[in-house]
């Protein structure tokens, strides 16, 4: 058994629309263990340590949103004025930080086996209309690309979840005031 901890974030449209509740209790009947939870306003400074500013990771976030606009025919050289994926990159991350710094968020520290696996699973896919009904995303998420994009705002998909128990780690002590403000 591979015990393990994640971070959860229930951003700020779940708290919004008060699913806060419907969301811990998927989690809760999956068998995972809530250890902390705190609800918080979060800084654009935490939001920007949160989210990597490497090449690496801007370059990734621009060429999944090329990828998205490219499968609905869309021209993303029309939207961003640009089709470099670093600059594509650096633009959703600044949309993230007006996003998650819009309201207050729910910062949870979930246990259990192989919890980041489960966690993931249990959110689904990123973009909400590619999210599996049965899942958080795909249950209750409302938004799309193409709408987010239009309106030159982060897609609004209910919660964040850790991508690797590294990432985890690393998160839960940021929000958890284990490890400053810097990435």
């Amino acid at each position: 058994m591979a015990i393990e901890r994640t971070l959860v974030l229930v951003k700020p449209d779940g708290v919004a629309r008060r699913l806060v509740g419907e969301i811990l209790s998927r989690f809760e009947r999956a068998g995972l263990t809530i250890e902390r939870m705190e609800l918080v306003q979060a800084t654009p400074e935490r939001i920007m340590a949160h989210y990597p500013s490497s090449e690496t990771w801007l370059r990734s976030v621009g060429e999944k949103t090329r990828e998205a606009y490219a499968r609905d025919g869309l021209d993303i050289a029309a939207s961003f004025g640009s089709d470099d994926p670093l600059a594509i990159g650096r633009t959703v991350k600044s949309w993230l930080s007006a996003y998650m710094t819009g309201g207050p968020v729910v910062a949870l520290m979930l246990s259990g086996n192989r919890a980041v696996e489960l966690v993931r699973k249990l959110v689904g896919h990123t973009f909400p209309s590619a999210a599996a009904p049965g899942t958080i995303r795909g249950d209750y998420a409302l938004d799309s690309p193409e709408v987010a994009n239009a309106a030159r705002r982060s897609i609004h998909n209910l919660v964040h979840a850790s991508g690797s128990v590294a990432e985890a780690e690393e998160e839960i002590a940021l929000w958890f005031g284990e490890r400053p403000l810097t990435r």
